[in-house]
């Protein structure tokens, strides 16, 4: 057992943490004798919440993101102001804000989130994924060419995973986030593997978030065709900055002190 499913196992203190049922995990009704219940045991309102809690647990370790980062990569920790950003560059975090809120809500579909490195796309898929594991749903991210990786050891000899299996929980988990779509080799076989994935998905009426940093309109081949379609995916572009560029940030606040002298 994972150290994050043992802490919600352990008592919170020495001792009793809950009243209703002096943890022993059951409870009596307090009917009359001859009612139906008289007798009979049910769980405690305590070990509905364990089993909320622990189904959490099992959600966000499915889910293939570390702990950390949805923590910190929510929609309440995401700027639209950027990073030496410009008035333009910000409207376009906010739409990208608005439209991956809405996407959390009712995922339908598939949002495509483009721009270029550091300005906020991951952090919305992974928003995104975190609301809804928050909701009890299942969510898978995946790095595109970690994806290939992973799909192309399974036929090792040595491989305790079944590519039938992988591929299976890819192309029909609930929500699947794809990031940084277009980074991945252009062989043929990689080409089909994401183009089954993505086809696949749409028959089935999978909701589908991806990231990229090529412009939607280069992507290429069987791919690249597909998202295309404006009828079928919602490209939303981020014109912002990267935000880890400090250098950005320095020069943006060098402007701004210089016009207020």
């Amino acid at each position: 057992m994972s150290e994050g499913a043992a802490s919600y196992l352990e008592p919170e203190s020495d001792g009793i943490s809950c009243p209703i049922c002096n943890d022993l995990g059951w409870v009596r009704r307090p009917v009359p004798l001859g009612h139906r219940d008289f007798g009979e045991v049910f769980p405690c309102r305590c070990q509905e919440t364990l089993a909320d809690r622990n189904r959490q647990v099992l959600l966000e370790r499915y889910s293939g993101l570390p702990a950390e980062m949805m923590r910190f990569m929510t929609f309440g920790s995401f700027t639209s102001q950027g990073n030496g950003a410009t008035s333009i560059q910000q409207n376009s975090l906010t739409t990208a804000l608005t439209a991956a809120t809405a996407f959390a809500e009712t995922p339908e579909g598939r949002l495509l989130l483009s721009g270029d490195t550091g300005c906020g796309k991951t952090h919305l898929a992974v928003a995104i994924a975190g609301y809804r594991i928050s909701s009890g749903s299942p969510a898978l991210f995946t790095i595109v060419p970690d994806l290939l990786d992973h799909l192309r050891a399974t036929f090792r000899p040595t491989s305790s995973v079944d590519y039938d299996q992988l591929f299976e929980q890819v192309r029909s988990v609930p929500l699947l986030l794809l990031d940084d779509l277009g980074s991945e080799s252009s062989t043929p076989w990689a080409q089909e593997k994401l183009y089954q994935i993505i086809v696949h998905r749409h028959n089935a009426r999978l909701p589908t978030v991806m990231t990229t940093t090529v412009d939607p309109d280069t992507l290429s081949g069987a791919v690249g065709s597909r998202l295309k379609d404006s009828t079928l995916v919602q490209v939303i572009p981020i014109t912002a900055p990267d935000y880890r560029d400090k250098a950005t940030r320095r020069s943006r606040r060098g402007s701004e002190a210089i016009r207020r002298q």
